[in-house]
């Protein structure tokens, strides 16, 4: 009887302690997890999107250094060259579970259901597309786009401008869905 009721005392204080040294899933992140906090942050900069209402932000998020999408909250105007650098993953993986690269403008705001709630309008006088696997989403740009990079894309969005090609493999893979719309040419211009 003694041997059993020290091995439920014993059983029953390991629990305690154990239970007491579980870190709740709510729990914010303790000092000496900073090296996963990290490697966290560096994955979520790949699956984040840059929010932006300022043509600087703008600037800085479509750089090399920003994020692959770039979501505008209100009407831009950019007095200067746009250029869409870098190379992005969005988080996702194909079918091989390669991950997928993509760059994206979003000109639009969303509810929960990701249907679109708001369209915005950028202007510049010029667009330069180096990013591959770029597009431009449920919104406006005035002005022109020269597309260096393959597989850009227009998706719900119009391009009140010319689209300028700078190589026969970026005019070969651009695409664009039926909703989608060009005010002015679309040709190969070097």
């Amino acid at each position: 009887m003694k041997k059993t009721l020290s091995i439920v005392a014993v059983a029953v204080l390991s629990i305690s302690i154990l239970a007491g040294c579980a870190k709740s899933k709510t729990e914010a992140p303790k000092t000496e997890t900073k090296p996963e906090t990290k490697t966290e942050t560096k994955t979520d900069a790949v699956t984040t999107a840059s929010i932006v209402d300022t043509p600087e932000a703008f600037l800085k998020a479509v750089s090399k250094d920003g994020k692959w999408i770039i979501a505008t909250t209100k009407d831009l105007t950019i007095d200067k060259e746009i250029v869409l650098d870098g190379e992005f993953k969005n988080g996702k993986k194909d079918k091989d579970g390669k991950d997928i690269i993509q760059r994206k403008i979003a000109l639009y705001t969303q509810d929960d259901k990701k249907n679109v709630t708001a369209r915005f309008t950028l202007t510049a006088p010029k667009l330069t597309v180096n990013s591959p696997e770029a597009r431009i989403q449920s919104g406006t740009f005035k002005g022109d786009v020269y597309v260096s990079a393959k597989n850009f894309q227009l998706v719900d969005a119009k391009v009140d401008g010319n689209i300028y090609f700078t190589n026969e493999d970026a005019k070969s893979t651009f695409k664009m869905d039926t909703t989608s719309s060009v005010t002015g040419k679309q040709e190969l211009k070097k």
